[in-house]
């Protein structure tokens, strides 16, 4: 499995659903080996062994479930998603002033980098620019692939395609393609035309090719002419709460809170949930709203929110990650996702785990399997901002939402989508 980030190191949902997607697997004694382009060092080991070696061999089960090995061998580099090439230069300078030195000899990780060295030609230090990043990752992925045991690939997204290219290649075994984004859906009609490339040469390449929506799916036949014999949709679920109780931040206040939580992107409509609060604040003035997120867009946003004379009612919390998230989500009265386009979308369906009513567009995939949120249409802001004010104002309506996502979350499961991707598996394989 080739995927960009892994928990606790995550910038969205990709690295949340290649964990859902590993443990679903690894319930039904599927052993996953997930190489992952990252810099490590500072990688947490309460949970797992993790060895500093240019490829490091990250061992741990997934939990009384099942005794499948889920391996992570981690090739220092500075990818992770939602890069472009001005915040990859950015990341790269941080990490080559950062990294961790090479382990003295005679050292048991010294003994693992030698070894783990003899195969790709790698010095460990970081592409010039971000597309070649992504052709050094694949080329150590190819000779990683000629010597590890596995019966599939499975690429996450553009940035690993290439790289399922030449796993594929090495081995001759199938390729399962996975979509979680396209650039159009990250950038519209104006994205990167050499991303756009490798997408299309990694969803022509794949065996087979697992989309997170019918949405995803229909966008993906249209724009790469992808044969529809080869998509499967497999939609993304939600991981049981594993942690204990995390009580909500203290409210200077008993005000209501309407939360937007995501990347600060033109994407995902951070200015739809504004032009929304200015309209819920006239009708309810004690309301507040969380941006919770950073992005590109979130200069233009603060600025926005003073113009419109929210500032008052308008918190920015900027990035949040692991347990401030669930905090966050806590702390809300009802979450928001206004996404001008969303492949899938899992934060409505973490939300609604902590009893949170969502609303949500209907350019999503989410939308396609959840009854139990509320639903619009992305740039209605007057229909957005009715929706907020019906579940802040009509105790009834929130207990109805809370009492149906419960229900509905029961069958969104990653054991149950796993069953899915391992059919995919043997359709490849075949």
């Amino acid at each position: 499995m080739l995927g960009w980030e892994f928990p606790p190191h995550i910038s969205g949902g990709l690295g949340t659903a290649c964990l859902g997607i590993t443990r679903g697997l690894a319930h039904h004694g599927v052993d996953v080996t997930l190489v992952l382009p990252r810099a490590f060092g500072d990688e947490p080991n309460d949970s797992a062994r993790i060895l500093g070696c240019s490829t490091a061999a990250l061992d741990s089960t997934t939990g009384p479930a099942s005794d499948a090995l889920v391996r992570i061998l981690g090739v220092d580099s500075a990818l992770s998603p939602y890069l472009d090439e001005a915040t990859y230069r950015a990341r790269r300078q941080e990490l080559t002033r950062t990294r961790v030195p090479s382990a003295a000899p005679g050292t048991d990780d010294a003994h693992r980098m030698s070894v783990a060295s003899r195969g790709p030609a790698f010095g460990g230090f970081y592409g010039p620019n971000l597309l070649a990043e992504v052709a050094r990752y694949a080329s150590i992925v190819r000779e990683l692939a000629s010597r590890e045991e596995f019966d599939v690939i499975h690429a996450h997204d553009w940035m690993t395609y290439p790289a399922g290219i030449a796993a594929a290649r090495a081995s001759g075994k199938p390729l399962v393609a996975h979509v979680h984004a396209i650039e159009f859906d990250r950038c519209g009609e104006h994205g990167n035309p050499a991303i756009v490339e490798l997408e299309r040469r990694g969803l022509a390449a794949a065996d087979r090719v697992v989309c997170v929506s019918q949405y995803t799916a229909d966008v993906v036949a249209k724009r790469y002419r992808v044969a529809r014999h080869k998509i499967r949709v497999v939609h993304n679920a939600v991981l049981p709460n594993e942690t204990p109780y995390l009580p909500s931040p203290a409210r200077a206040t008993s005000e209501p809170v309407v939360l937007f939580l995501g990347r600060v992107t033109y994407q995902k409509g951070p200015a739809y949930f504004l032009e929304a609060a200015a309209r819920v604040v006239k009708a309810l003035p004690r309301v507040r709203f969380v941006v919770a997120g950073s992005g590109d867009l979130l200069p233009s946003i603060v600025e926005r929110t003073a113009s419109l004379g929210l500032a008052r009612h308008v918190r920015f919390t900027g990035f949040l990650s692991g347990a401030d998230v669930e905090r966050m989500y806590r702390a809300a009265d009802v979450y928001v996702m206004p996404s001008v386009t969303e492949p899938f979308g899992i934060a409505p369906l973490e939300a609604m785990a902590l009893d949170v009513p969502v609303i949500v567009s209907r350019s999503s995939g989410v939308a396609e399997v959840l009854k139990s949120a509320l639903k619009v249409d992305f740039g209605n802001v007057d229909d957005l901002a009715d929706k907020i004010i019906a579940v802040l104002t009509r105790p009834a309506l929130r207990a109805a939402l809370v009492a149906e996502g419960r229900r509905e979350l029961t069958g969104m499961r990653w054991e149950r989508r796993a069953e899915r991707l391992i059919d995919v598996y043997k359709e490849a394989a075949a």
